[in-house]
């Protein structure tokens, strides 16, 4: 049977919980050079309770095979670091670390490029300045990083570029939450990035998503401004320099977008979203990233009630994250991983729950 909310952590002695990890959301999955994978979290905590001492973000566990099908639970062989799971990056949560007091830095997606015999790991990150009420015209963002480790994770640091929030003037930039879409066969790493809304509350995010790429070794080096951005300009989408044009929107300005997730599964990309307006994971495909990309289709949703549509779809309360797992089979046996929130005393903080078997 394939996997329908199987839970990845929050249970009590599960393969998380033996390497120090109680409760975490995300979950966001990558491959490894080695052919295994990484899984990184973002706020933790050792128990199960928002109560128990709180471990950080972002965290990082391992497996060493993952089963495509779905019908095996993903279950964690390691840890970051062994035997006990810590926080990656060196800062202080609610404190000014040389950028401005922020919150949190939190994991927006993650890669594993090699260039001359070297590996070296990426983790993309917003640092949050504050979380913003619901229907919020501040999206509560302080910047965007990259962080990198050449040690397989177990140091991290972060180019020298950031990317300016709200805090810093550009409220709504659409440069703070990035999703690697992979390295495609034409050999250019490709990027989707949208306005940070993390808090699932900035009325200002329109689902506005753009695409920019890379050569995969430029962007090793940290050489961001070798990038180009996907532009439509002169009545054609082009690509061109990102010094002499902005990216544009891909989609028409409509519903409200938290975390997403592009990545190249068999010949197809897919785009997954938890749509806040729908309150709901849904799925997009395209032949390329620079094509055109399918309407929406609803994967699992937060609630049934909302219309007669819903009501064969697999719940689950309290829904957001929804990020793809490169290891699936094609499209139409996807793996996402999509996170919980209850913020009931006594319930579960945060967890992530792997769906499998589902078709874009």
């Amino acid at each position: 049977m394939a996997q329908s909310g199987t839970y990845l952590c929050d249970n009590q002695g599960d393969s998380a919980a033996g390497f120090g990890l109680g409760s975490g959301d995300l979950g966001i999955p990558f491959q490894l050079p080695d052919g295994t994978w990484g899984y990184v979290f973002g706020d933790c905590f050792t128990g199960q309770e928002a109560t128990d001492p709180y471990l950080g973000s972002p965290v990082m566990v391992y497996q060493n095979t993952f089963d495509a099908s779905g019908q095996t639970p993903i279950t964690f062989t390691g840890s970051q670091p062994s035997p006990t799971v810590a926080q990656l990056f060196t800062y202080q949560h609610r404190a000014d670390n040389g950028f401005g007091v922020e919150v949190s830095r939190i994991p927006n997606d993650a890669i594993a490029l090699r260039k001359d015999g070297r590996d070296r790991l990426f983790i993309q990150y917003t640092s949050v300045a504050q979380w913003v009420a619901p229907g919020s015209a501040d999206d509560g963002s302080l910047q965007g990083g990259v962080a990198y480790s050449d040690d397989g994770g177990a140091s991290w640091r972060d180019f020298d570029q950031h990317w300016p929030g709200s805090v810093k003037g550009s409220n709504g930039s659409p440069e703070l939450m990035w999703s690697f879409a992979g390295v495609d066969p034409d050999g250019h790493l490709y990027i989707f990035s949208k306005p940070w809304n993390g808090s699932h509350n900035f009325a200002g995010d329109g689902g506005r998503i753009q695409l920019f790429r890379f050569k995969p070794e430029d962007f090793f080096d940290g050489n961001f401004a070798a990038r180009e951005n996907w532009v439509y300009q002169d009545n054609t989408w082009q690509w061109l320099p990102a010094a002499t044009a902005a990216a544009t929107q891909i989609f028409a300005t409509g519903n409200n977008i938290g975390e997403f997730s592009v990545k190249r599964i068999g010949e197809v990309y897919v785009l997954s979203y938890f749509d806040t307006t729908d309150y709901s994971i849904r799925t997009r495909t395209a032949a390329r990233p620079d094509q055109t990309w399918s309407e929406p289709k609803t994967q699992v949703v937060g609630d049934r009630g909302l219309s007669v549509s819903r009501w064969r779809s697999p719940v689950l309360k309290n829904l957001y994250g929804g990020y793809i797992h490169p290891g699936s089979t094609d499209s139409s046996n996807l793996t996402l991983i999509i996170s919980a929130w209850d913020g009931t005393a006594g319930h579960r903080p945060y967890t992530a729950t792997q769906w499998s078997g589902l078709s874009a």
